[in-house]
């Protein structure tokens, strides 16, 4: 028997309604598809959803790099705007000096009527002192010539001071909106990177970020038998910047981060060789011009070590084909083959 169904009624409004319904569906659609939510995605394998993060993850990286060098010159902008607005308060506090010695001179002039100092030295009751008197009004006024030159210059240098500073802080704004826009990049990829790993099991989640948690065992058993690295450094800065990323193992990835308690790929190795007292840029893309540039095959600990064309990642070779680096979010410093990612280049920095 054929089952029947109550016809439903019509919404009021009728073709009104179901068209406002059918944009707004269809606005929704078009959002979900532009912020790039789970929704947009595909049904992916793991495989996929692999290849999909590893590239969001190596986009990212590469704008927390652009990130991390237009922080470094946000910070010698503010640096030099901070020196330039102290030198100009300087110069203005040596400024009122003068202007208030002018001042008092000015107002000596005032109350005397404003006559001439050699003239009232001539018609001193003492005319034996005339010559001694009229010599130092002379060189009084030529003196008080002197300050007022000095206080026009004085003025031309606060104003230049200030100009330099007018372009310094031009510069500090456009360094931060720039640093607003790649911290946008990064987090709405990292974001996008978390939504496609949430839909894995944690297994499979445990396969695309390969953290078997090795590396933290690896440095609790460093730091609770007080293991140096297995690693024969070339020298003792080398070697106390290759314990250092021994150290760091299982530290978390955070973008824009230089430790000690957190790590980006280039903070990890500045960090490390900041740590032997040997400074390293900021960046991948200045660490790799930091030394000398050695082949693959001659590679030794302490090396840096740079991944993908765009030299948007850096590790710290530590001998037999494997690094200590700080990969992504999703996976915490760890060591790793140099193979795993396309090798760019390698730097010898001591």
């Amino acid at each position: 028997m054929a089952a029947h169904r109550k016809p439903r009624p019509r919404p009021a409004g009728g073709t009104t309604a179901r068209t406002a319904a059918t944009i707004a569906l269809a606005g929704a659609a078009t959002a979900t598809a532009f912020d790039g939510t789970s929704h947009a995605e595909p049904n992916l394998t793991p495989t996929q959803v692999t290849a999909k993060v590893d590239r969001l993850y190596q986009e990212a990286e590469a704008a927390t790099d652009q990130y991390n060098g237009a922080k470094e010159k946000a910070d010698a902008a503010e640096d030099r705007l901070a020196e330039l607005r102290d030198e100009a308060a300087r110069k203005e506090e040596r400024l009122n000096s003068a202007r208030e010695a002018l001042g008092s001179a000015a107002a000596a002039q005032y109350r005397t009527g404003g006559v001439d100092p050699a003239l009232q030295l001539a018609l001193s009751d003492d005319p034996d002192r005339y010559l001694e008197g009229a010599a130092l009004a002379e060189r009084a006024g030529h003196r008080q010539d002197t300050a007022v030159t000095r206080v026009r210059g004085q003025l031309r240098e606060i104003e230049q001071l200030r100009g330099a500073a007018r372009v310094e802080l031009a510069s500090l704004k456009s360094r931060q909106a720039e640093l607003k826009q790649h911290r946008k990049t990064i987090t709405g990829k990292l974001d996008r990177a978390q939504r496609l790993l949430d839909r894995l099991t944690s297994e499979q989640r445990a396969r695309v970020t390969s953290d078997d948690g090795s590396a933290r065992a690896s440095r609790t058993a460093t730091a609770r038998d007080g293991l140096q690295p297995s690693t024969t450094a070339p020298d003792s800065r080398t070697a106390t910047a290759l314990s250092y990323a021994h150290q760091a193992l299982g530290s978390p990835y955070v973008w824009g981060a230089t430790g000690p308690d957190a790590f980006d790929c280039s903070g990890l190795t500045q960090a490390a060789y900041r740590a032997a007292g040997v400074s390293l840029p900021r960046t991948t893309y200045a660490q790799i011009d930091a030394g000398r540039r050695v082949a693959r095959s001659e590679l030794l600990p302490g090396d840096l070590v740079f991944f993908y064309s765009g030299i948007s990642h850096v590790g710290l070779y530590i001998g037999g084909g494997q690094m200590i680096h700080a990969p992504n979010p999703s996976s915490p410093v760890r060591v790793a083959p140099i193979s795993e990612m396309p090798f760019a280049g390698a730097t010898r920095v001591v």
